[in-house]
């Protein structure tokens, strides 16, 4: 009962990152899957793919409700990621669990920095034209991460759309979901023939991440973002920190 209820607060918390601002999911899951469920890195990766793709579907639906959805961007730079993640998917099985989940803790230190720095990355004027080639350049660099550490990429995408293909911060965000959300199907299709996925926990973490995920989006409305983004972004740095504490050793 205790392991059910943990699963379900778990589920709620990387669903409501997904829903209020626009990524993380896929940072908190697989530490969780593998540190509080105890599941294996190359299990924890399968599963994280399944949660934050559902999860990410549904927060964009709501923000093509809102008119925050950029489909041309999206396709474009969501298929890109989604052929490479589906290709590299099959390389995370040649690497050694404490190789994958340092390289995790680096990509964590990386996200955890850009999201420190989003404020500045907020107010850029977007006068850029969207390039179709950095567009696609952009997704395939996010889908070999999916592919290969189960990562859906949001903290990465949005600054890339807003920065690099002149997407406004708000409708990055859309966008950005329903890429995590291709790039997580094409990485989950990847893995799903090793035989590693836990039905029961992925339907148990999805369900509890969906009714996060409308939380997010709700209270996306109603809370200042930027502190949360902040405090959210030294959460992801500590994690970070102890994931290479804890496998550096191990190499």
């Amino acid at each position: 009962m205790a392991q059910f209820a943990l699963d379900l607060a778990l589920g709620f918390g990387i669903g409501l990152s997904l829903g209020l601002m626009g990524g993380g999911g896929s940072l908190l899951t697989v530490p969780a899957l593998v540190y509080l469920v105890g599941q294996t890195s190359q299990t924890a990766v399968t599963t994280s793919l399944a949660i934050v793709g559902a999860n990410s579907l549904m927060g964009a639906s709501f923000h093509r409700a809102q008119g925050t959805l950029d489909w041309k961007v999206a396709l474009t730079f969501g298929g890109a990621g989604m052929l490479v993640a589906y290709f590299s998917a099959g390389l995370s099985r040649m690497i050694p669990e404490p190789f994958l989940l340092v390289a995790f803790a680096l990509i964590m230190l990386l996200v955890g920095g850009l999201m420190l720095t989003r404020t500045s990355v907020d107010s850029v004027e977007m006068s850029k034209p969207r390039s179709l080639p950095v567009v696609i350049a952009s997704g395939a660099g996010v889908g070999l991460m999916t592919g290969i550490l189960g990562i859906g990429g949001g903290f990465l995408i949005v600054p890339a759309l807003v920065m690099l293909v002149g997407l406004p911060m708000q409708m990055a965000v859309g966008t950005s979901l329903i890429i995590i959300a291709m790039n997580s199907l094409a990485g989950f299709l990847g893995h799903a023939g090793d035989g590693s996925l836990n039905i029961t926990m992925t339907v148990i973490f999805t369900a509890a991440g969906l009714v996060g995920t409308f939380a997010g989006a709700r209270l996306n409305k109603r809370l200042p973002a930027g502190k949360l983004q902040k405090v959210f972004a030294w959460f992801v740095i500590l994690l970070a920190i102890f994931l290479l504490y804890d496998n550096l050793p191990r190499i």
